[in-house]
């Protein structure tokens, strides 16, 4: 998870900066600079929060706190100063964890990897940055506009409403276009796997073999972090010491995969 997470900040170091089209554009230099900072600082929250919350640093939410300050970052990159990434980060860092926490228990909606936090959340994020940290320092003449981009923050209050149009329409025109497709989709294909698979796992019903046989689910009798506790309710509501290894693989505990 983590040499992959590394990979994509590795990526975004060539999307953002490649986004000059010349690294003689000196811009350039701010633009990675900025990325990487917001990377590190949303890491950062991310990680704080967690080990605040539970005891100790969720690793997996850390992570998703680097793509979110990636993501954050990438609409004001070139416009705004390093200070302002750091924040813009730090904030992104937090919103992942609160959006993942949001679509998991309020939203109820399915999403095992907090996607939509770590993208949809923190993109609008992002295109809002710009509307309040950009600091008149680059983009004159953009999109055929006399004067460089200023934020609230740098007296131009207009940029704001500009970035909340562009989050607003961005937001519908996605929405909008995926409920087309989809709903057409679903005349014709099924999109949706049954209950069942979705409880086993889509490596055997999608692809006939099994990716992890040897994969288990297990508690640690010292029950660290944010795991769940070391006792367990039976179906008729008693309480029991769960055993100190408990495989999960079919739901049950002490219970034989399926």
């Amino acid at each position: 998870m983590v040499i992959g997470t590394l990979i994509l900040v590795f990526g975004w170091m060539g999307f953002n900066p490649g986004s000059t089209f010349g690294a003689t554009d000196l811009r350039i230099s701010v633009v990675a600079v900025n990325t990487l900072l917001s990377a590190c600082f949303g890491f950062i929250a991310a990680m704080a929060y967690t080990n605040a919350k539970w005891g100790k640093p969720d690793i997996s939410m850390s992570c998703n706190g680097m793509l979110a300050g990636l993501v954050a970052i990438t609409a004001p990159c070139a416009f705004v100063a390093p200070w302002a990434a750091c924040v813009i980060g730090l904030i992104a860092g937090f919103l992942v964890c609160f959006g993942v926490w949001f679509f998991d228990h309020v939203a109820h909606v399915d999403d095992p990897c907090g996607a939509i936090s770590v993208h949809g959340v923190n993109g609008a994020w992002g295109v809002l940055a710009v509307g309040l940290f950009a600091d008149g320092t680059y983009g004159d003449k953009w999109n055929g506009v006399s004067g460089t981009v200023k934020g609230l923050f740098y007296g131009d209050i207009g940029q704001l409403w500009a970035q909340m149009a562009h989050a607003v329409l961005g937001f519908v025109w996605a929405f909008g276009i995926t409920w087309v497709i989809f709903t057409l989709a679903k005349q014709f294909i099924r999109i949706r796997v049954s209950p069942q698979v979705e409880l086993e796992g889509l490596d055997m019903a999608e692809f006939g073999a099994v990716c992890y046989p040897d994969f288990v689910l297990a508690q640690s009798a010292m029950n660290p972090g944010h795991a769940p506790s070391s006792s367990w309710t039976d179906n008729g509501g008693s309480t029991e010491t769960a055993p100190e290894s408990v495989s999960v693989r079919d739901g049950s505990p002490g219970g034989n995969g399926v």
